[in-house]
C-alpha cells in the first residue's frame, strides 16, 4: 500500500521541482569531522573517511534531475578545492558560529543570487546517497513551505527544505527531528528512500552504508583498510 509521501511524490510526476532546487551542504574542517568514527578507522583515516563522504554526497546531488547546484559551506582548505572541482561552488564559513549558522548562511548565498530558490540542506556525511531517491525526496518536500527528513535512527535530520520566500530556519545537531517538527516543518515519511536518511556517525553506521552500497571514494578508502575488522 503506497504511503502519503508515496502519493505525494507520485502527484508531482516525475519529481522534477518546477524551480530547480538548490543543496546546500555544510563541512566541517576535516580534522575536526566524524570524531566518533576514530575508533572505528583509526584516528589517521577519520578526516579521510569524512572527505570521501563528502564527495560521494555532492557527486550524487549533482546527479540528482531536480538539483540545480550545491553550494558547499566549508573553510576546509583541502576539501574545498576538491569539492570544487566536482562541480560544487564552495563558499567559506563563518568561524565559531556553529552548524545552523553555516547553514542559514549558505542559503543567503543562493539567494542572493537567485531570490526565488527553492533551497534544501543536505548532510555531508550520505556516502550511499542515490539520485533517484533524493529526487522523491524532493518532489515530496516541493509541496510544502518547508519539510524535512529524520536520519535513520529518527532522532535527527539528514534533510531540510524551505520552498522560495521560505525561510530555512535549520535546527540541526542532536535531537533535531523533534526540533524541526515543533517549528512547524512538515516531516517527510516516504518508503525506500534509505540513502537519504543514512548519514555516518559511528562504525555501525558506516557498515550499514556500505551494505546500502556507497559511492567510489568511500568504497576506495574502505578497500584500502578504513574499516577495521570486526
Amino acid at each position: 500500500m503506497e504511503t502519503d509521501g508515496e502519493r505525494a511524490a507520485g502527484a508531482v510526476g516525475s519529481g522534477r521541482a518546477t524551480a530547480p532546487w538548490s543543496l546546500v551542504v555544510p563541512l566541517k574542517p576535516l580534522a575536526l569531522a566524524k570524531s566518533r568514527l576514530a575508533g572505528a578507522v583509526g584516528p589517521p583515516e577519520r578526516p579521510r573517511l569524512a572527505l570521501a563522504f563528502a564527495q560521494d554526497t555532492v557527486v550524487a546531488a549533482l546527479a540528482c534531475a531536480a538539483v540545480r547546484d550545491v553550494v558547499v559551506v566549508t573553510d576546509d582548505p583541502v576539501a574545498a578545492p576538491r569539492l570544487a572541482a566536482l562541480g560544487a561552488r564552495v563558499v567559506p564559513d563563518r568561524p565559531a558560529a556553529g552548524l545552523n549558522a553555516a547553514l542559514a548562511h549558505g542559503a543567503e548565498v543562493v539567494r542572493a543570487l537567485r531570490p526565488g530558490a527553492a533551497v534544501a540542506t543536505l548532510n555531508a556525511d550520505l556516502p550511499a546517497l542515490r539520485p533517484a531517491e533524493l529526487e522523491r525526496v524532493l518532489a515530496v518536500a516541493g509541496r510544502f513551505p518547508r519539510a524535512f527528513l529524520a536520519d535513520a535512527a529518527d532522532i535527527g535530520t539528514t534533510f531540510l527544505s524551505a520552498a522560495p520566500g521560505i525561510e530555512l530556519r535549520p535546527a540541526f545537531g542532536g535531537a533535531s527531528r523533534l526540533r524541526h517538527l515543533s517549528s512547524g516543518a512538515v516531516e517527510i515519511r516516504l518508503g525506500g528512500v534509505a540513502s537519504v536518511r543514512r548519514d555516518v556517525d559511528t562504525g555501525a553506521d558506516l557498515r550499514a552504508a556500505l551494505e546500502l552500497g556507497v559511492g567510489r571514494c568511500t568504497a576506495e578508502r574502505c578497500r584500502a583498510g578504513a574499516l577495521r575488522a570486526g
